[in-house]
């Protein structure tokens, strides 16, 4: 793993637009629960390890390093109300709504337009013969599908679904039963009663829990434009929503996969521009450590107005020779055009014991225990010098960047 080290006065003032705090009344609720400690306890012994152990009886305060990812997801259904109070519970400076639109062009909050049917209850519902593609049972060699999208539904429709654990039983010969198939190392417990957001209503929550906002434009499953609604205009009326409630552009940070939408928002509102996040993932032939691999051209970026840039955690991590974790050519490069970098996800992939899965691919000789988040983050937060990191679980992060002073 990486040396240990703490970091630098002028590290923490380089990059301040993600690493300060603000305390609201909901601070005095703030909760690390059990999950950090127990992941110290499983880390191999060190300095950082010692670190940590050090700070175990510290007082939590919100961190914008700290970014809940679809909430908490870890442990509560993803974009819900609950899921969001946990993960500002758990110190989360800033939160996200990925952001789609029903059939109506009302915006809501879901990690894709065509998630419903594993998401939500839709397929057990009436609504589910509005479906784009209706629920089918398993039969022979055949598993179970269903394609259900936000753009079949109007917002009303919508709001009567009630949210689950990204997760479908492809087994299933019913609809009921293809609401299962939560992973084992997830949790179904705090599913009752849980509660869709729109847009509005999440600016509204996050606002109230003390929290900034990360948006994301999700690319849709419709052809554009739908309806008469193009590209454009969905991408404006995400920014519309934070001008009609009032919130300042530097408490959000819009995001898109798709380079034309940050564009945009860089052309036609420069304020909410300057803080867009252009978000790209590992794809098949990429290197972190070969230059003729990578998509991206961070001094274009960089000349195009981009300013912040956030890789999938496998982009910035690499193996160095001796075998540690350390930050990859990749990483290095794009902080050296000047380009702010956040990553995600930490927590996505459960247990570590058998590497990580796809999050960690470009490490996975190197994670073989839970403990192992704590040393990628280390890596990412010293070596590669990013400024926030989503998690399905915040309290870690909130935990080491409150320990590190972040």
């Amino acid at each position: 793993m990486s040396s240990f080290r703490i970091l630098s006065l002028a590290a923490l003032v380089a990059s301040p637009a993600l690493a300060e705090t603000h305390a609201t009344p909901y601070d005095a609720a703030l909760t690390y629960g059990v999950r950090p400690a127990y992941l110290i306890s499983q880390m191999e012994d060190g300095a950082l390890k010692d670190t940590l152990q050090s700070c175990l009886g510290q007082t939590p305060a919100r961190s914008k390093f700290s970014i809940g990812h679809r909430g908490a997801p870890l442990m509560f259904p993803e974009h819900t109300e609950e899921s969001n109070r946990a993960a500002a519970g758990m110190g989360a400076g800033i939160l996200e709504c990925d952001v789609t639109f029903t059939a109506d062009k009302e915006l809501v909050c879901r990690h894709a337009q065509n998630d419903l049917h594993t998401t939500t209850d839709i397929v057990a519902t009436d609504l589910g013969q509005k479906c784009t593609t209706p629920f089918a049972p398993a039969s022979g060699d055949q598993t179970a599908t269903a394609e259900c999208r936000t753009s079949d539904l109007t917002l009303a429709e919508f709001m009567t679904l009630k949210p689950k654990m990204d997760a479908a039983d492809r087994s299933a010969t019913t609809a009921e039963a293809y609401l299962g198939g939560t992973a084992d190392w997830r949790t179904d417990l705090y599913v009752n009663n849980a509660t869709l957001m729109t847009h509005a209503r999440s600016i509204e929550l996050f606002d109230s829990l003390g929290a900034d906002f990360t948006p994301e434009l999700k690319s849709p499953s419709v052809e554009m434009p739908f309806d008469g609604f193009s590209q454009q205009d969905y991408a404006q009326k995400l920014i519309d929503a934070y001008k009609d409630a009032g919130i300042d552009a530097s408490r959000v940070w819009p995001q898109s996969f798709n380079l034309d939408d940050v564009l945009y928002w860089i052309e036609a509102e420069p304020e909410f521009g300057a803080q867009a996040v252009y978000l790209v993932e590992w794809t098949d032939g990429f290197d972190e450590q070969a230059a003729d691999t990578w998509l991206q051209d961070f001094a274009a970026l960089k000349e195009q107005g981009v300013n912040y840039l956030a890789p999938s955690l496998n982009m910035l991590l690499t193996l160095e020779d001796n075998g540690d974790i350390g930050a990859s050519a990749y990483a290095l490069a794009a902080k050296e055009a000047g380009l702010e970098l956040i990553t995600w996800t930490l927590e996505r992939s459960g247990p570590l014991a058998t590497g990580g899965g796809w999050y960690y691919q470009s490490v996975a000789e190197a994670i073989d225990r839970d403990g192992d988040y704590f040393e990628v983050l280390d890596v990412v937060a010293q070596d590669v010098g990013v400024i926030g990191v989503f998690s399905d679980w915040p309290a870690t992060v909130t935990y080491y960047a409150n320990c590190m002073g972040l």
